[in-house]
């Protein structure tokens, strides 16, 4: 009870007795007490104004601000104009016409003129617009069908006739005694059918130009795309799934009655499944599906499998895989396919022939691990970096074949391959210009914390710095690209917009300013982005707070980001901001705070990015024990006194450290934590661990639960009870476990209302005062 009283006192003499006096149920808030950011930031057709989302004045959601050159400050955009300007609109490079979908309708807009015309109105909303390669051809979908609109003749044709089922053939006629009698005995009858079969053998005669109906079964339809001149359109078809889903309950309804609602399907080796690829020829009529089983590599094992009596002589198979929708050249002359193994270790790029359903391999990307890194997204139905350069015949997409995403380009005619970009950095982001000749990229050339902005010339390959100043660069080029938006952060400065000249080392001109007075009282600290060493000699990048030394108490709390593949030991304002801000609290009280970017995070190339495969809470752990290690070693912090924490993944190491490595740290607070990986997700957990079916050693090394018997220090469990991503399930599990062995040490909060994601004030504040009284009580002496 005394020690009680004393950290008590002790906490409300540190931040009273601070100059700024930070408050915890102040900073809870978020973003009303720090002041909401402005998100997704957009031109107006005619590059004369700037759009973006804003809520500055704490209102129950954000609006649409505009500004243009000559304003003080941005306005609040009228209702119509809002969402005018949040429609995604077709246009031709130097046409004055843009097509857009509004509610399934089809309508023209006059750049010049600003003058709007309705195209098409029908009660089945169509989707899916497509510009053909000639003048005022549009495309777009309708009940899984492609339609083509000629806008100057004022046409509407059906191109395709799909439908999903089988065709229903008619019953033949069965012949009886009487019918046999009847046909026999009068002419009339006779007459009839041969009428009949007259009539029908005419009508065969004269063909129908529509397209005959294409039924595909019980499949699943994706992915419909035409051809730049309507000429072919292909689709995926997917065999159904037909497995369990993740159930959760809701108890905290408006009706007073518990609502069980459908989450995921878990991790599994059932969650792969057959998908095909078909073309549809217009001038055949017919469908055709490409066969893939040319490609190189697509019966390679995995190594693992010689891990296992039972899969070390598999028998060779074609992997399951998945192809995208082509990317065609501008008059279609070259359809390039994306295709991944649905295991995620390979990933193919073809030239496609339409015409003969065959292919030409050009590109084989094979990772041991998984594919993923910037521009090659992880998730095997998705597809990366792909398009075409001015000369039409020139692809360009990204690689980690150096251990670094970067630019290549592949010439189709000359089988030429070129990497654009080199170096320990990744290109983050990749926008080709509209002359098709210049490429506009972030990257993190200067650090691996920042986004920086380069101009890159394809005729010279030279990178030109546009903007390159520490922090974080979203940029979004006006429509004649002379000028940037950008939204722009710093590690202590939140995200804001800005206007910048297209030009060499630019300067930002500051159009939004989101930060609240409260927020701006408060000299917040620029956490130092350190560099330490890990057991295995990798450099591990770390934000690093550090008390004053008057105030300093040599304990220490080390914060575990989520996500794995997530990096916030950057130089800008992180996602985690109501967690910076109680670092900052957490400084003011004396404590050392360690935000590490440990293996797995992202920013750091490939080898950083699968350091955990098959073994999460390995290496990603060990270099949380390092990063203390440095604290001990450099900054005189008390090996018994360092605490550790963190949600999501972050909770996960939490929990690998309490059970792992049993006194290593003091206390830990576990927040929304995956407890057992073959409980998690599917696409995330199957790239790092495989499949529990084929890879049971990787999970079980990998899961809390299967070391509850370890715990030895101070442990709280904060989990929301509606969380559709880790289920409330997944720590009540563990607590189950706990129980079982008659652990003691140890304590669950449970929020009724909170998913994966909180989102009330008041849970915020319960949840972190309990981490707080977790330290103080555990790591202050």
């Amino acid at each position: 009870m005394t020690k009680n009283f004393f950290i008590l006192a002790f906490l409300i003499f540190s931040i009273t007795g601070s100059s700024q006096n930070l408050k915890l149920e102040e900073i809870m808030k978020g973003e009303s007490y720090i002041g909401n950011q402005p998100t997704n930031g957009r031109w107006s057709l005619d590059g004369k104004k700037v759009y973006f989302e804003w809520n500055p004045k704490d209102e129950l959601g954000a609006s649409t601000y505009f500004w243009q050159k000559g304003m003080t400050k941005p306005e609040a955009a009228y209702p119509k104009e809002a969402a005018f300007s949040h429609l995604d609109f077709k246009v031709k490079s130097g046409s004055d016409i843009a097509y857009y979908l509004d509610k399934g309708n089809l309508y023209s807009y006059s750049i010049r003129s600003k003058s709007i015309k309705k195209l098409l109105q029908q009660s089945t909303p169509i989707s899916n617009l497509q510009l053909g390669n000639q003048a005022g051809i549009i495309f777009f979908e309708q009940n899984n069908n492609i339609f083509k609109y000629n806008t100057k003749e004022g046409t509407v044709l059906q191109i395709t006739n799909f439908s999903k089922g089988n065709k229903k053939e008619p019953k033949p006629e069965k012949d009886s005694f009487l019918k046999t009698q009847q046909k026999e005995l009068f002419q009339f009858i006779r007459d009839q059918e041969a009428k009949k079969e007259w009539n029908l053998a005419k009508s065969k005669a004269v063909k129908d130009d529509f397209a005959k109906e294409y039924y595909y079964g019980k499949d699943d339809f994706y992915s419909l795309k035409v051809n730049p001149n309507g000429s072919f359109a292909t689709f995926i078809l997917v065999e159904p799934l037909d497995t369990k889903q993740e159930k959760m309950e809701v108890f905290i309804t408006a009706d007073g009655y518990n609502q069980t609602q459908e989450t995921k399907e878990k991790v599994s080796v059932k969650n792969l499944v057959k998908t095909r690829f078909a073309i549809y020829s217009v001038v055949k009529d017919s469908v055709y599906f490409v066969n893939f089983s040319a490609l190189s590599h697509i019966q390679d094992t995995p190594k693992y499998y010689e891990l296992y009596d039972n899969l070390k002589n598999k028998a060779k198979e074609d992997k399951l895989i998945v192809a995208q929708a082509p990317v065609y050249n501008e008059n279609g002359s070259f359809a390039i396919v994306e295709i991944r193994s649905q295991d995620n270790k390979d990933r193919w790029l073809v030239n496609l022939n339409l015409e003969k359903g065959g292919f030409e391999e050009i590109e084989h990307q094979h990772d041991e691990a998984w594919i993923g890194g910037p521009g090659i997204p992880s998730y095997s139905f998705s597809s990366g970096t792909l398009g075409f350069l001015a000369d039409n015949q020139t692809i360009y997409f990204q690689s980690e074949a150096t251990g670094y995403s970067h630019l290549y380009t592949y010439n189709l005619k000359s089988k030429k391959k070129a990497q654009l970009t080199k170096g320990n950095w990744e290109v983050r982001d990749v926008t080709l210009s509209k002359d098709k000749k210049v490429f506009y990229l972030t990257t993190n050339t200067t650090h691996p914390g920042n986004r920086n902005f380069y101009k890159l010339n394809t005729a010279d390959g030279v990178l030109q710095p546009i903007l390159t100043k520490d922090g974080a660069n979203e940029v979004i080029l006006s429509p004649d690209e002379k000028t940037l938006l950008v939204r722009y952060s710093y590690k202590n400065i939140p995200w804001d917009f800005y206007i910048a000249e297209n030009k060499k080392n630019t300067a930002l001109q500051q159009i939004s300013s989101s930060p609240s007075e409260s927020f701006k009282k408060y000299q917040w600290r620029e956490p130092q982005i350190i560099t330490f060493k890990s057991q295995d000699g990798t450099p591990i990048n770390a934000r690093l707070y550090t008390p004053k030394t008057d105030n300093k108490n040599k304990a220490a709390v080390i914060f575990v980001h989520g996500a794995g593949y997530l990096q916030n030991a950057h130089n800008y304002w992180s996602n985690y901001y109501r967690e910076y801000m109680f670092h900052n609290l957490l400084t003011d009280l004396g404590y050392t705070v360690l935000d590490i970017d440990y293996r797995g995070s992202d920013g750091y190339g490939r080898d950083f990015r699968t350091g955990i495969y098959r073994f999460m809470g390995g290496k990603d752990l060990s270099d949380h024990i390092d990063g203390k290690k440095y604290l001990v070693d450099n900054l005189d912090i008390d090996a018994k006194r360092v605490g550790i924490y963190g949600g999501s993944y972050g909770g996960f190491i939490t929990l690998m450290g309490m059970l792992t490595t049993p006194g290593e740290f003091a206390s830990g607070a576990a927040l929304r934590s995956v407890t057992d990986w073959a409980h998690y997700n599917h696409g995330y957990t199957g790239n790092i661990l495989n499949f529990p079916e084929t890879d049971p050693d990787s999970y079980k090394k990998s899961s809390p639960i299967y070391y509850a018997d370890n715990l030895k220090g101070n442990l709280v469990m904060l989990h929301g009870m509606v969380d559709d991503n880790v289920e409330y399930k997944d720590i009540v599990r563990l607590s189950q476990r706990f129980i079982e062995l008659e652990k003691k040490n140890w304590n669950l909060a449970s929020f009724p209302v909170e998913a994966h994601g909180f989102k009330e004030t008041y849970s915020w504040i319960d949840e972190y005062s309990r981490i707080l009284n977790l330290f103080n009580s555990t790591l202050l002496k």
